[in-house]
């Protein structure tokens, strides 16, 4: 009979039918506008450009039905009569779609960022987007499920002192991973450099070829692969020539002592007259620099305006065939190194010639050059 009565009960039935039918109302009207409202945004970023639009368009679209459904539901038990209890319940509902839901929209949203961060055509470290990534999405979960069980009552402080404690002993025993790690997301947001960029640090030399979560790879000049760990690595001085707009060349050169000085000092105009008809450099100086050792030495600065070591080479050596050119032509002769060694007293050594003993002559001094 009570199951009669509770299929007879018409106030019942009336109650199920209003809950029902405002309950699938709210959920198409919900989905009818969230559809329209994400097409809106998707034309207005076809016709700005503009990422903002398109991160919209893109959460909206992202908006789970099932949570809408709940929402939908709520609204719906909104309608009707129910007891205090059903309402404390649906108090706590209300909260937990709501939860879930900003959950979903900024996990989604990290997500588009760390895509967008990988495709937009910049080199950057793959490796340091999707750490970061995680990291964020990780703490949005944790954020959530925290909340949520402080709505219902549960008491989070223990646990939130325990998740503290646990995470001090699992960073104490992987402290150097996790040194590594956190040296990648400095690579990956300071940018000191990048994959396709050649530095030089201690002595190595050679292209970043990966940066990873603990380790960085360097293809060497002698074609080698060098291993570094990302924490030693920023711990280095380290010299990115990618990034060198200019480069300045110093170089000397020497001249025989006994040139004359009128000479001397046309070979300072002539080098300036090299370097300024030379490509993709600027003369900067060339000045008679020392008295040296059996030479009169020049000291020659200019500026090349590109930072290829190739190309730098090339008129590095234009300059020096033109340079030897005209000391030639000058009747200019390039300095070689003289050792002079003096003999007082006592006699030459015995001088074999086509092994035949040749007598030397007594000498008090003897000078050769």
């Amino acid at each position: 009979m009570l199951y009669w009565d509770v299929l007879t009960d018409r106030s019942l039935w009336l109650q199920l039918g209003i809950l029902v039918a405002v309950t699938l109302g709210t959920y198409l009207i919900l989905s009818i506008a969230l559809r329209v409202l994400s097409r809106h945004f998707l034309q207005r970023d076809r016709k700005s450009h503009s990422r903002v639009f398109y991160f919209a368009s893109e959460l909206l679209r992202s908006t789970s039905h099932l949570l809408l459904l709940a929402f939908a539901l709520m609204l719906g038990l909104k309608s009707v009569e129910l007891s205090p209890r059903w309402e404390q319940a649906m108090s706590h509902g209300w909260f937990i779609a709501l939860a879930f839901q900003l959950a979903l929209w900024a996990d989604h949203a990290v997500q588009l960022w760390t895509t967008s961060l990988n495709r937009d055509g910049k080199a950057r470290n793959p490796v340091t987007t999707t750490l970061i990534g995680i990291m964020v999405r990780l703490v949005i979960w944790t954020v959530m499920l925290l909340s949520i069980l402080a709505n219902l009552g549960v008491d989070i402080t223990a646990m939130i002192a325990s998740l503290g404690v646990g995470g001090i002993a699992i960073a104490l025993a992987v402290q150097t991973l996790l040194s590594d790690m956190f040296a990648s997301m400095s690579i990956g947001i300071d940018k000191p450099f990048e994959i396709g960029d050649f530095v030089v640090f201690g002595e190595v030399a050679g292209t970043i070829e990966h940066i990873g979560l603990k380790t960085t790879r360097i293809r060497a000049l002698s074609g080698e692969q060098i291993v570094c760990a990302n924490a030693e690595l920023l711990a280095q001085t380290l010299h990115n020539y990618k990034r060198m707009d200019t480069r300045r060349i110093v170089f000397t050169f020497g001249i025989s002592p006994h040139t004359p000085t009128d000479k001397v000092r046309e070979v300072s105009a002539q080098v300036k007259n090299i370097i300024d008809n030379a490509d993709k450099t600027q003369f900067d100086r060339a000045h008679f620099f020392a008295f040296n050792e059996s030479q009169l030495t020049f000291e020659v600065v200019h500026i090349m305006q590109t930072a290829d070591y190739n190309q730098y080479m090339d008129v590095q050596q234009e300059i020096n065939l033109q340079l030897l050119q005209s000391l030639r032509d000058m009747d200019v002769h390039l300095a070689f190194p003289i050792r002079r060694v003096e003999f007082n007293g006592g006699s030459l050594p015995e001088i074999q010639v086509a092994g035949v003993p040749q007598t030397a002559r007594p000498a008090s001094r003897s000078s050769a050059g």
